[in-house]
């Protein structure tokens, strides 16, 4: 049975990258381009990963984490944030959000199965 994982980035090229990343695997994709539209896609489907961007419009990695630990259905689902920025603060409010990996860009494809593959066993 295929693994679904929620990407989500306002880059359309990005997006695209990680999902034939992830599709090359056998991995079924679904994008959000901002944290509010990501919300959207939450709709009762299972979802077993979720990569997200910190920087986006309408709604920031950070608080898009935060509404989905609000989640029964999608509180304990990974989230990745793949993202520039390497600031320690940052990435202490993302594991106190709920986050499970750190991952900068740009980011090898290896890399990012390598933590998809270790989240979704």
């Amino acid at each position: 049975m295929s693994k679904t994982v929620l990407v989500v980035d306002d880059s359309t090229s990005l997006r695209q990258v990680v999902g034939m990343t992830l599709k090359s695997q056998g991995f079924e994709v679904i994008e959000g381009c901002d944290g509010k539209d990501a919300l959207t896609k939450l709709d009762g489907r299972k979802v077993h990963l979720i990569v997200s961007d910190l920087n986006m419009p309408n709604m920031d990695g950070l608080s898009f984490v935060r509404e989905v630990k609000k989640m029964p259905d999608y509180k304990f689902v990974p989230i990745i944030m793949l993202t520039t920025e390497t600031d320690d603060t940052l990435k202490a409010q993302g594991q106190a959000a709920g986050l499970k990996a750190w991952m900068v860009k740009p980011f090898k494809p290896e890399q990012m199965l390598a933590a998809v593959n270790k989240l979704v066993a």
